[in-house]
C-alpha cells in the first residue's frame, strides 16, 4: 500500500510530461483505471482463495501488482501508464488478505486485527503525502513505480516466509453456493455501506483540496492538516476495541457513520459560507472524519468475516471488496459531475444524504457472534 500510495499524489502532474501527457481525460482514465480493474477481480480472486488457498492467491497477486509496476516503470507514454496501472490493478488480492487475517484470528480480536491493518494503511497514505513529493523530484515518477514493484516483490517475501501457515480448515469444509452469500440481508447491508462510505469518501476529496486553499494553506502542505488528523484518529479505535469487547460493536459502526454524516453536514455549511474557511475548522472535520472512516474500516470488514460461512470467507470478502473498487470509482466520476453541475454545496447536500440513507439501511444489522469464539 506504501508503493501504491507513492504515486498518487504526484501521478497527475507527472503523467504529463509524458507523450499524450496533454489530454487530462487520458490522465484521469491511468489513474482510475486501477481501481476498475480490481474491481472486476476481487470477487473472482476472493473465490480462488476459497478453493486453492490464501496464501498461493496472494502471492499471485502481488507477482501481478510488480509486474505492472515494471510495465509502467519502463513506459514512454500515457497509454504505457495506462496498461501498467490496469495490470497493477489485476493483482487484487484485498479479499484474500483480509480472509486470511479472518482464518487467524479469533471473532473477540478480529476488529482489533483488521484495524492494525487499516491503521497501518492510514499511516501509509499520511506518510506518502509527505514522501511522494520529495521522492519523486528525485527518481521521477518511474522511479516510484520502480519502487513500488519492489516492495511488492518484499510483500511475497513476507507472504511466504514470514506469515504463519494457513489453515486448511476452510477447504476441507462443504463449499456452500455463492447465492447463500449474496441473499444474506446483514451481508447486502455491509456491502452496501463500503460502497456508500468509499463513494463519499472520493465525491468529498474532489472538494475537499479545494477548501483548504482556500482556507490559506497552498496544495504542497495540505499533508500538514492530514497527517495530524490521521495520527490522532487511530486513539478513537481504542475506544472501539473496549465496545467490541462489550458486545456494543453495532452501536460503535451507527456511531462511526454518523460521524461521517456529521462532517458531510459541516463540509456543506463550510462551502456555502460566503466567509472562507478557518484552517482550525477544516482540520476539526478532517479529524471527525478520520475518526469515522478508520473505525468503520475495522468494524465492517470484520463483520463480514463473522457472518460469511468459513468455506465462502474469501466470496463473502470478495464482493465486499469489489462494491468497496466501485464506490472509489463512482465517488471520482459522480463527485467530479456533481461538483461541476451543482458546486460544492451540491456535492456535499449529496454526500449527506447516502450517509443518512446509509444509516437508516444499517440500522436493522443484528451482527451474531458464535459462542466460543
Amino acid at each position: 500500500m506504501l508503493g501504491l500510495f507513492l504515486v498518487l499524489p504526484v501521478f497527475a502532474l507527472e503523467a504529463r510530461h509524458y507523450p499524450g501527457g496533454d489530454d487530462s481525460a487520458l490522465v484521469g482514465l491511468a489513474m482510475g483505471i486501477y481501481g476498475l480493474t480490481q474491481a472486476f477481480l476481487q470477487l473472482p480472486l476472493g473465490i480462488a482463495s476459497d478453493r486453492f488457498g490464501r496464501k498461493r492467491v496472494i502471492v499471485l497477486g502481488l507477482l501481478v501488482f510488480a509486474a505492472g509496476s515494471l510495465l509502467a516503470a519502463l513506459a514512454d507514454s500515457l497509454t504505457g501508464l495506462l496498461l501498467g496501472r490496469a495490470l497493477q490493478g489485476a493483482g487484487a488480492v484485498s479479499a484474500a488478505v483480509t480472509a486470511l487475517l479472518a482464518d487467524q484470528t479469533r471473532d473477540v480480536v478480529r476488529t482489533k486485527a483488521m484495524a492494525l491493518v487499516g491503521g497501518s494503511i492510514g499511516l501509509m497514505f499520511a506518510v506518502a503525502l509527505v514522501a511522494a513529493p520529495l521522492l519523486a523530484a528525485h527518481i521521477g515518477l518511474a522511479g516510484l513505480f520502480a519502487l513500488t514493484g519492489t516492495l511488492a516483490l518484499a510483500g511475497v517475501a513476507i507472504v511466504i516466509w514470514w506469515v504463519p501457515p494457513e489453515s486448511t480448515e476452510h477447504q476441507n469444509a462443504p463449499r456452500g453456493r455463492l447465492a447463500d452469500v449474496w441473499r444474506n440481508a446483514d451481508l447486502l447491508r455491509l456491502n452496501v455501506g463500503v460502497f456508500v462510505l468509499h463513494t463519499v469518501q472520493m465525491a468529498m476529496w474532489v472538494a475537499v483540496p479545494a477548501l483548504l486553499v482556500q482556507a490559506g494553506l497552498d496544495k504542497g502542505q495540505h499533508w500538514q492538516v492530514y497527517l495530524p488528523a490521521v495520527l490522532v484518529s487511530f486513539l478513537f479505535i481504542g475506544g472501539l476495541f473496549a465496545l467490541e469487547r462489550r458486545g456494543r460493536l453495532r452501536g460503535a459502526m451507527l456511531a462511526a457513520i454518523g460521524l461521517i454524516g456529521v462532517v458531510q453536514l459541516g463540509l456543506g455549511w463550510v462551502s456555502a459560507s460566503t466567509q472562507a474557511p478557518s484552517l482550525w475548522t477544516m482540520g476539526a472535520l478532517m479529524l471527525v472524519f478520520f475518526c469515522g472512516f478508520n473505525a468503520l474500516e475495522a468494524s465492517q470488514p470484520s463483520l463480514v468475516s463473522r457472518m460469511a460461512p468459513a468455506p465462502l470467507r474469501g466470496a463473502a470478502l470478495g464482493t465486499y471488496n469489489t462494491l468497496q473498487s466501485l464506490g472509489l470509482f463512482a465517488g471520482g466520476a459522480v463527485g467530479g459531475a456533481l461538483l461541476k453541475w451543482f458546486g460544492m454545496p451540491g456535492l456535499f447536500v449529496t454526500t449527506t444524504v447516502l450517509t443518512l440513507l446509509w444509516l437508516a439501511l444499517t440500522w436493522p444489522l443484528r451482527p451474531a457472534v458464535r459462542a466460543g469464539h
